[in-house]
């Protein structure tokens, strides 16, 4: 991504980020065992103090002019689990597994400002060095990367320009609801819309998710929109991926910005250009 086009991306003083995920998918490791993941996590300890297990991911890949696909793949090596280590303030996690490694910031606490860009990326950078260097001081293998992936949740309440579902045409114009007197259907219960757009030469994919729920913590209404890049150019370069993820940015702000309402972004998330 050019200089000219960081300059002229939109800019939002008080954006509805909660979260955002930056991840690689890579050959498996399959000399990487759960004692090793013990003993990566004292790496990462002074700062990610609390270590949890989930369940794995699938590997979801983008392929150029076909539908995506999870692979399943067989192996001899009994599965591991994905390994959460939180960070002591609680508002940032990396993530391990045999496969994959993520690196999320998210809104933890009502005052957690969203880090930007530039500083999110730079704590996946240096987190995945950390990994990698790990690999080969243990002599485990190396990071092979197969497809990147960038993810921003955001979340918009009620109060922010809506009241009730049918109102989702005032936050994301492309979705607007019918308002017709003599319509059968009353008011959706729920909103749960999905669409993608391919990045362009072949580098991927953009996922934008539209879905209505309650927030846990107060059981306030939200609209969930979530924007996901995912893919991976010909060169398999450190350089072509870090140009990847800034090239997924720039997808993923601009279609913030065209989905979502212009009053909106004007007086709500106090757009500045």
């Amino acid at each position: 991504m050019t200089d000219t086009n960081v300059q002229d991306l939109p800019e939002y003083a008080n954006p509805p980020v909660t979260e955002v995920v930056c991840g690689v998918l890579f050959d498996p490791i399959q000399a990487l065992l759960a004692p090793h993941l013990g003993l990566l996590w004292e790496k990462f300890k002074p700062e990610y103090t609390t270590c949890q297990e989930v369940a794995p991911l699938a590997p979801v890949v983008e392929h150029s002019g076909a539908p995506l696909s999870v692979n399943l793949e067989l192996s001899d090596t009994p599965p591991l689990p994905r390994i959460w280590f939180v960070h002591t303030d609680e508002n940032r996690i990396v993530q391990v597994q045999r496969d994959r490694f993520l690196h999320n910031w998210r809104k933890a606490h009502p005052d957690d400002a969203y880090p930007r860009y530039q500083n999110v990326i730079e704590m996946f950078r240096e987190r995945l060095s950390g990994l990698e260097t790990f690999l080969q001081e243990n002599e485990l293998g190396e990071v092979v990367p197969r497809q990147y992936e960038l993810t921003y949740v955001n979340e918009i309440p009620r109060t922010e320009g809506w009241e009730v579902s049918r109102d989702v045409g005032k936050v994301f114009p492309d979705f607007a609801w019918r308002l017709k007197t003599d319509r059968f259907l009353s008011t959706p219960e729920d909103i749960n819309w999905r669409t993608s757009f391919l990045l362009p030469a072949g580098e991927g994919r953009l996922h934008a998710t539209v879905r209505s729920t309650m927030r846990n913590k107060d059981g306030q209404p939200v609209f969930i929109f979530e924007l996901t890049a995912r893919g991976m150019g010909q060169d398999s370069s450190r350089e072509a991926m870090w140009r990847w993820f800034d090239l997924a940015r720039e997808w993923i702000v601009r279609g913030f910005t065209d989905l979502t309402d212009q009053d909106a972004q004007q007086h709500i998330w106090g757009r500045r250009r």
